[in-house]
């Protein structure tokens, strides 16, 4: 027993030199070459300002982390579907904002949670013929609902959860390049419903000088699922640790809380 225990204690002083030594030993350099990123038009989260800019809090939190993380970053917004071709054709990519769905799980390297995630499905207000409904399957089911248009973002993980449930894109599905689009077809009467996330429906019609009632939500269709950046595969581990420890201290220290506050106030 008294050899085991002098086995044990001397385990104990290896592992905690090695320890020791491990936290003294100086990091190796991160790569130097600047990271990829690609996103799309998804005010407030990333977009396009009017100076031709990359702005939104999601590509602000990013440069906040790459530069906490002695990173280099170039940002490129374009397409969902561009977007999404771009990142994986390069190793050193990154794409956001990302819903993290257990079928995309294996296809990237994930950093975050960036922020909540609320789907909605809205009507206009001035449309009394739309009810709220249950479900999905009431725009399927119930007859006086039959032949709605419901307009959705291309590739989307709404897309994808919509398609799942069996409505078919050129029929119950208008697909779009992005919420905008969807947002002017709604208003101008050309689709009957839209989803959105609450706050970028929010956004978008402040920036139309229209009051957020002017929609009406008849269904929440995801709050479960949160953004994330998603990092090719390939990505360098200490990349990968570093942006999520950036972004970890970036909550800590308050900084995460003040720049949501300027967006999502």
């Amino acid at each position: 027993m008294r050899r085991r225990e002098c086995t044990l204690a001397g385990l104990s002083v290896y592992l905690g030199l090695g320890i020791a030594a491990a936290q003294t030993r100086p990091m190796a350099a991160l790569p130097s070459a600047p990271l990829q990123a690609f996103t799309e038009h998804l005010p407030p989260l990333n977009f396009q300002d009017e100076a031709g800019q990359t702005a939104g809090f999601s590509s602000e939190l990013l440069r906040m982390m790459a530069a906490q993380a002695r990173l280099e970053l170039d940002i490129q917004v374009q397409p969902w579907p561009r977007a999404v071709q771009a990142a994986a054709a390069q190793s050193n990519s990154i794409l956001y904002s990302l819903t993290r769905l257990p079928e995309r799980e294996g296809k990237y390297r994930w950093v975050g949670p960036i922020s909540e995630r609320r789907i909605m499905l809205y009507s206009l207000s001035k449309r009394r013929d739309i009810p709220a409904l249950k479900d999905l399957k009431d725009l399927r089911e119930l007859p006086q609902l039959r032949g709605l248009k419901v307009g959705v973002v291309r590739e989307s993980a709404a897309a994808r959860q919509l398609q799942s449930e069996g409505l078919r894109a050129g029929e119950e599905l208008e697909l779009a390049l992005d919420d905008g689009s969807n947002l002017r077809k709604l208003l101008a009467s050309r689709m009957d419903l839209i989803v959105l996330l609450d706050w970028a429906a929010a956004w978008h019609l402040k920036q139309l000088r229209l009051d957020y009632s002017t929609l009406r939500p008849v269904l929440e269709l995801d709050t479960r699922r949160s953004y994330w950046y998603g990092l090719h595969p390939d990505s360098d581990d200490r990349v990968v640790l570093a942006l999520q420890a950036a972004l970890d201290q970036l909550r800590r220290d308050g900084r995460y809380a003040r720049l949501r506050q300027r967006y999502f106030s």
